[in-house]
């Protein structure tokens, strides 16, 4: 490749580390990480050729919506040998709303590549990543993307995106250029400079006396940062003494798997520019997995313990998991425990190249496979070839939804194939929900944004030829009343044989807010015997479902106060049909109200979006309680308010406009509040045309 490397294991002797590796692609949308995947394929000879996202020709990215939309909506996993070493690379998605993506990925891995560019605007989504890292302890090396095409001085550069990173980050490379126009690098651990070549490894070449100077300062930099945790370096260079270059590369990868440090790259992932170097520090500085097995707390073991990773539904194959093999050895006809029991026995072992899945031998420790028909398996769970169920690595917790659509089969006959699709869909993608709401009786799909939601309905279509019919959920109003009314029921039918009889006088009332429905009677002399007390009260319930307004009604209080029977023609049904006479009379005269939901919402965004996203709050009326600093999040507030479910509706996209795509919210129901006016006429129109 033309450039050396060196490396340590973490115990600080100078062997290098062995063995299978997994690496996780990170970073914010569009910074490059599919295309870096793609020119790291080439530059192993695992592909003929560099694809690219225009020519819908990489191996990521290979879905059908991926392509349609030119960005990563899943992750996108690719084996490749560098150097004699087995790699498997798993490119996330950058996008926010297919964050959740990386979740389980992240459990898995031994090191992560952060793909970033000297872009300010990508700086909170930057943020947002490397604390997803720092908070699971996963080492991290920032690679610097699009060098070729930035302006800004590299040391600018690291100033920017040092706000995103607890911990320091070092530059390793600084750029050679030519016009403005950078032409290589000089890694200031092995101090030589190259010279990029299209597409080809970089070519060692001499330094300009210029250029030694430029490296000479910025290495100084770079190892007094490394001295910060590595007292005799400290000394040495207090002493003026030239540190030992083996010594230098032994401190970079002890400090990267500790995850003090985060050794910055530079390079190109279109031009293939800088790969190698990035590799190389990857081959050495990335941790064993028995180095991530004790991350993650997992005991060395001769039973075959898998993370998983991901679940596909394939068309024909059924389900797949993949797999990152912790310890042991798993082949065809594993038998595996997860944490509610047996999940399944494997039918099959793939080797995963984006869309395809090509059948191999068994598995070994540190390899990423697919285990084929492990059907109760479930995805950023730890299962073990043990009866027992192993110790889980990781407890996920999806994000809350944001948006959600209702979705209903065009056509009858695919109801029950819409049904095992969502389910199939929520198994792929724990950040999706299916919600059967039952005061709307609609079945709402929710997820992450907009895209989201739109890629997973383009799925339902695409994968399982289902044709869905969408709309905005119904917002679930109620109504009440403000005034009291004594009625009379009466049901009086003859027909041949016996008739039907039923007279009740009924006060309605209303209650309280929030206590509900209360049914009770103050009935003398047997006007209304009490067997039929349960009808008369079943009708009312009855007819609650849909009040004056067309609403389920609440906070109503009925008493049955007199009433009047016939021996022969009274009936439970007889009785039930006067109570709701009565209810259809009476409740018009109690002055019926509307109640709106009011969630209660807590907004987080980068502080110097909260006054924008106080003025969001309150056009939707909404009613802001307060803000603080989110914690444990440098430069980041909370917003809390309280907000209308029917304002609710496309919020996160003007919030994520507003703060350059990182903003996301947590909204629950917190109580109902009177909607009275043009607003409650407007509900109640649109209430009566869908029910129409």
């Amino acid at each position: 490749m033309g450039e050396r490397g060196g490396g340590a294991m973490s115990d600080g002797n100078s062997a290098r580390v062995e063995g299978p590796r997994c690496i996780a692609l990170v970073g914010p949308f569009a910074s490059g990480k599919t295309t870096l995947l793609e020119a790291i394929l080439a530059r192993t000879d695992a592909i003929n050729r560099q694809g690219t996202i225009a020519e819908k020709n990489t191996v990521g990215d290979a879905s059908p919506e991926a392509r349609a939309h030119q960005m990563s909506v899943e992750a996108n996993i690719a084996e490749t040998d560098f150097i004699g070493d087995q790699f498997t690379f798993i490119d996330c998605p950058g996008s926010i709303e297919f964050g959740f993506e990386a979740a389980p990925i992240l459990a898995g891995v031994d090191l992560a590549v952060v793909v970033a560019e000297a872009d300010d605007k990508k700086i909170p989504a930057l943020q947002v990543i490397l604390k997803g890292l720092e908070d699971r302890g996963i080492p991290r090396i920032l690679f610097l993307n699009k060098i070729d095409k930035t302006e800004v001085s590299v040391r600018q550069t690291l100033e920017m995106l040092q706000s995103a990173s607890s911990v320091p980050l070092v530059l390793r490379h600084i750029p050679i250029r030519q016009n403005d126009v950078v032409t290589g690098f000089i890694d200031l651990a092995l101090e030589r400079a190259f010279v990029y070549r299209e597409h080809a490894a970089s070519e060692l070449i001499d330094m300009t006396d210029a250029d030694r100077a430029r490296e000479a300062e910025a290495r100084y930099t770079m190892l007094e940062t490394l001295a910060d945790y590595d007292d005799g370096l400290m000394e040495q260079l207090l002493e003026d003494i030239q540190p030992d270059q083996d010594q230098i590369f032994q401190d970079l990868a002890k400090e990267t798997r500790e995850g003090v440090i985060c050794p910055v790259l530079i390079g190109s992932a279109e031009g293939a520019n800088g790969i190698g170097r990035l590799l190389k520090a990857i081959r050495h500085e990335a941790l064993a997995i028995d180095d991530t097995r004790a991350r993650l707390g997992v005991a060395t073991s001769d039973e075959g313990v898998v993370q998983v990773l991901k679940t596909l539904h394939t068309t024909h194959g059924g389900k797949l998991s993949i797999v990152r093999v912790l310890s042991g050895t798993v082949g065809d006809g594993a038998e595996f425990t997860g944490p509610d029991g047996p999940v399944g026995r494997v039918s099959g072992v793939f080797r995963i190249a984006g869309q395809q899945a090509t059948k191999r031998d068994a598995a070994v420790a540190g390899e990423t496979v697919g285990l084929g028909k492990l059907d109760d398996a479930q995805t950023g769970t730890t299962l073990s070839t043990a009866k027992e169920a192993p110790p889980q690595v990781v407890t996920l917790t999806p994000p809350e939804p944001v948006l959600g659509t209702a979705v209903s089969s065009a056509e009858r006959r695919d109801d029950v194939k819409l049904s095992s699709a969502l389910t199939k869909a929520v198994e792929e993608d724990p950040s999706l929900r299916v919600t059967h709401v039952q005061d709307t009786g609609e079945t709402v799909l929710e997820g992450q944004g907009e895209m989201h939601l739109r890629v997973a309905l383009e799925r339902l279509t695409g994968k399982y030829g289902i044709s869905v019919d969408t709309h905005d959920p119904r917002i679930p109003y109620k109504e009440t009343i403000r005034a009291s009314t004594t009625v009379r029921g009466r049901h009086k039918k003859q027909s041949g044989g016996h008739g039907q009889f039923g007279d009740v006088v009924l006060e309605i009332a209303p209650q309280p807010r929030g206590a509900g429905f209360a049914f009770d009677e103050k009935i003398s002399g047997g006007s209304v015997p009490r067997n039929y007390f349960s009808a008369i009260e079943a009708g009312i319930v009855e007819y609650l479902d849909r009040g004056p307004l067309g609403f389920p009604v609440v906070d109503v209080a009925v008493t049955l106060t007199d009433g009047s029977y016939h021996s022969v023609d009274s009936s439970d049904q007889a009785f039930r049909t006067a109570a709701q006479v009565g209810m259809r009379e009476g409740m018009p005269l109690c002055k019926p109200v509307l109640l709106e939901p009011i969630l209660k919402v807590e907004i987080a965004v980068p502080s110097e979006a909260t006054p924008r996203v106080n003025g969001i709050v309150s056009q939707r009326r909404g009613q802001i309680l307060g803000f603080d600093a989110r914690p444990g999040w440098q430069g980041w507030d909370v917003v809390e308010a309280m907000i209308p479910q029917s304002e609710i509706r496309d919020l996160i996209i003007e919030l994520r406009s507003a703060t350059a795509g990182v903003g996301t919210f947590e909204a629950h129901f917190d109580h109902l509040a009177d909607l009275s006016g043009k607003l409650a006429d407007q509900a109640i129109e649109r209430a009566s045309a869908q029910a129409a």
